[in-house]
């Protein structure tokens, strides 16, 4: 009697864990979407941070702030499509930057005198999408994610050249602010903490590269000294944002 009843048992063991694997399968819990007001830090990289005269590419860029919005729709399971969009300031050429420029201009045009002057700053919005999965443990949720978009530029540092012997803005070179656009792509890693059902707060770093916005000019012969005709942008971003999930 006691061999079926320890067969019984077993059996009984091996559907109640067959029900608890069932039960958590059940209740495990996949990311919801969410939208996420953000706020950090733009760090110009590579030629876009260059500060080196004789580089056609080099910005002169500073570290700024950036803004926007981030979200995510979730459209199975832990896979979903994910988009920010952000407004960047990357600031303007300063004093060194203006000597730098002038003592370039002097030696390239054999001058004695070159005044460089510069107004302007770099403002650009982004809007980025792509794919992205998210890996959650617990309370927290990591966010995975490459994305492609426009970099569109509202304005970019300008700058008048004039020599030793111009009397007029019409001997002077001259770089336009630009108002450009550009196709731009990176990916981006974030780690959010669940404070309840609906909120979150997280940190967030992200990567954008574009090869760059059309940059104008005016009476540069193109042939001797500094001619920037696009300039490429490169950023990493390190934001701090509020999360709403629903």
């Amino acid at each position: 009697m006691k061999k079926p009843l320890t067969i019984l048992s077993a059996f009984s063991l091996l559907l109640g864990s067959f029900g608890v694997k069932a039960q958590d399968k059940e209740t495990k819990v996949y990311p919801k979407s969410y939208l996420s007001v953000i706020g950090g830090i733009s760090a110009p990289t590579g030629n876009f941070a260059s500060y080196n005269y004789s580089n056609n590419k080099a910005g002169f860029a500073k570290k700024g702030f950036t803004t926007g919005l981030d979200g995510a729709f979730y459209i199975y399971k832990n896979f979903a499509i994910g988009a920010s969009f952000t407004f960047q300031d990357q600031g303007e050429l300063n004093a060194a930057d203006v000597q730098n420029l002038s003592n370039g201009y002097n030696i390239d045009f054999a001058k004695n005198q070159t005044t460089v002057s510069a107004v302007n700053r770099y403002h650009n919005f982004n809007l980025m999408a792509g794919p992205q999965y998210s890996f959650v443990h617990d309370k927290f949720t990591l966010d995975l994610r490459a994305e492609a978009g426009i970099i569109k530029s509202t304005s970019t540092p300008s700058f008048i050249i004039l020599f030793d012997n111009s009397t007029t803005t019409a001997d002077a070179i001259e770089q336009h602010s630009s108002q450009g656009k550009a196709f731009a792509y990176g990916g981006s890693a974030g780690l959010r903490y669940s404070i309840d059902d609906h909120l979150d707060i997280g940190l967030k770093a992200n990567y954008i590269n574009s090869n760059g916005i059309a940059i104008s000019n005016a009476n540069n012969p193109g042939t001797t000294g500094r001619f920037v005709t696009k300039q490429p942008i490169s950023e990493i971003q390190t934001t701090l944002g509020i999360t709403l999930k629903f």
